[in-house]
């Protein structure tokens, strides 16, 4: 809490007198809670994950890894994340650009449709693709006679993902890209420079910390999905499973150690997203005020 204070002028002495003011022993009551709530449910849980895993010792840790098919769930899910993040950031920096640069009709609506993740259920989400590439779905025979799978195989994974994903990116660069303006554009191609220039060397060094901190958040998003993937995926083992598929199943079947040992490499991801967040949120605040000077 913030300390409120109220100033006065008798003739020509200033007086500041404190409204408002907690005692040493709130303050430390209050810290003390903060940490109680962030050792309970943060470390402690991911204390446990990391012992359970640990519990055999590294050589039995470092064989449930080598498993042909968790080795199988680790590839799909980083082969998921190499096609869908790229995907969003195309699909991120396009959007916010056409949203934060230019005025037309409809740009409420597509504001609408980038949220639209963020409120649909991943769940909801997979059984959408489930209801278009089915097989009692209009488009699933004519797949089915091409020879095209699309559900419970990679590209069906990959689009539940970016469907969920997609946010993200353009969520980021939206605000910093109004919060910019088009001067700095306007000024370039007034100068002579081309459209793929002015966004080479004038657009993208300004949102440059934005975009990395959106492919950050997108990418950790990606590698973690349950929900959609569980859906379209068909859980195949050695074939659809990603690591959280993979870690539920796993579970299933009582296999603890194997499970935990997953998921340690899920809470690693998680722990290194954050310290990259918080480095990323600072340059993120930095560029903003930068702007905001100018």
């Amino acid at each position: 809490m913030a300390h409120d204070a109220i100033s006065s002028r008798t003739g020509n002495t200033e007086t500041v007198r404190i409204a408002t003011s907690e005692s040493r022993l709130a303050r430390y009551g209050l810290i003390g809670v903060a940490l109680c709530f962030v050792a309970l449910f943060l470390v402690l849980p991911l204390a446990a994950v990391f012992t359970e895993a640990m519990r055999n010792g590294p050589g039995e840790f470092a064989t449930v890894l080598a498993d042909p098919e968790t080795f199988a769930a680790i590839k799909l899910t980083l082969l998921v994340a190499v096609i869908a993040v790229p995907l969003n950031l195309v699909f991120g920096i396009a959007a916010a650009w056409a949203i934060a640069k230019f005025e037309f009709k409809g740009k409420a609506f597509l504001t609408t449709l980038i949220d639209l993740p963020f409120s649909v259920s991943p769940v909801i989400s997979g059984l959408v693709f489930v209801l278009l590439f089915g097989s009692h779905s209009l488009l699933g025979p004519w797949l089915q006679s091409h020879g095209i799978q699309i559900l419970f195989a990679v590209p069906g994974i990959v689009l539940a993902t970016v469907f969920v994903t997609f946010p993200f990116v353009a969520r980021e660069l939206i605000p910093l890209m109004q919060e910019q303006g088009t001067s700095d554009e306007e000024a370039a191609l007034s100068l002579g420079a081309s459209g793929w220039q002015t966004f080479w060397y004038v657009t993208l060094p300004n949102i440059k910390w934005g975009l990395l901190y959106g492919v950050l958040l997108c990418n950790a998003r990606a590698m973690g999905e349950f929900g959609a993937v569980s859906v379209v995926s068909g859980h195949i083992r050695g074939l659809t499973n990603t690591m959280p598929l993979q870690v539920e199943i796993l579970y299933n079947e009582y296999n603890f150690v194997a499970a935990f040992a997953v998921a340690t490499l899920l809470a690693l991801l998680a722990l290194v997203t954050l310290v990259l967040k918080s480095v990323l949120e600072m340059k993120y605040s930095e560029q903003i005020a930068a702007s905001r000077r100018h």
